[in-house]
């Protein structure tokens, strides 16, 4: 545990000065449970997190787009959804860290996208706790000034839904036809069928992301951007 303890700071760029609010940060529930008196679960650090992770991610968003009110809810309500998180989660290699239950553990609890989520907001918690806003802040910068790519490519299927609907005969299919990789690092590959026929193909680090590529693979062959 203390080697993965380790790794996590080491991913994170921020040593913690007292190491017991980040294993907090990553007992699960079900570990708590399972341990009696002996174990606090991360759900209170899961609370602050979510409130530092939305004002931090509202600033920078405020500060990069000149936008209304609606417009810059809808992008940090992408940047902060849970596939976001565990996308962020999944590059910290949180599951390996995580202190869960064994059941939970033994039905794939440290893949699954909403305890990685949760986690990753506990972390942050955790960091905020024992540094202040700054490192936090930082933090959160980090990942979502570096992946608009989840609000800019999650638009591609809505493009492409919309043309085809254009023909009410026309049917548009995702297929996973492919998985590369081990389970905190894996790699997906989607065609995107029209009719049985293949007009496009992506891969990313999750089935969504893999589907949005192939979907603007297919828009580009179609001659549209």
């Amino acid at each position: 545990m203390d080697d993965a303890l380790e790794a996590l700071q080491a991913k994170l760029g921020y040593h913690f000065h007292d190491l017991s609010l980040l294993r907090t940060a990553l007992t699960h529930s079900s570990y708590a449970n399972e341990h009696g008196g002996g174990a606090v679960c991360n759900e209170r650090l899961e609370f602050l997190g979510d409130a530092v992770l939305g004002f931090v991610t509202a600033r920078y968003l405020y500060d990069k787009y000149n936008l209304p009110e609606g417009e810059l809810t809808k992008h940090r309500a992408a940047k902060v959804c849970e596939h976001a998180l565990y996308v962020f989660a999944q590059e910290l290699s949180l599951g390996d860290a995580l202190r869960l239950g064994k059941g939970e553990k033994r039905t794939g609890g440290d893949r699954r996208p909403s305890i990685l989520a949760d986690a990753f907001e506990a972390v942050l918690a955790a960091v905020y706790l024992d540094g202040g806003l700054e490192p936090a802040r930082e933090i959160v910068l980090r990942f979502v000034s570096g992946h608009d790519e989840l609000e800019k490519a999650r638009d591609y299927k809505t493009i492409l839904q919309e043309v085809v609907q254009r023909n009410p005969e026309e049917h548009v299919e995702y297929v996973l036809t492919g998985e590369t990789g081990p389970d905190h690092a894996k790699e997906f590959t989607v065609e995107v069928h029209l009719n049985s026929n293949v007009i496009g193909s992506g891969t990313g680090k999750s089935k969504k992301l893999a589907e949005q590529q192939a979907a603007k693979e297919a828009l580009a062959l179609m001659g549209i951007q």
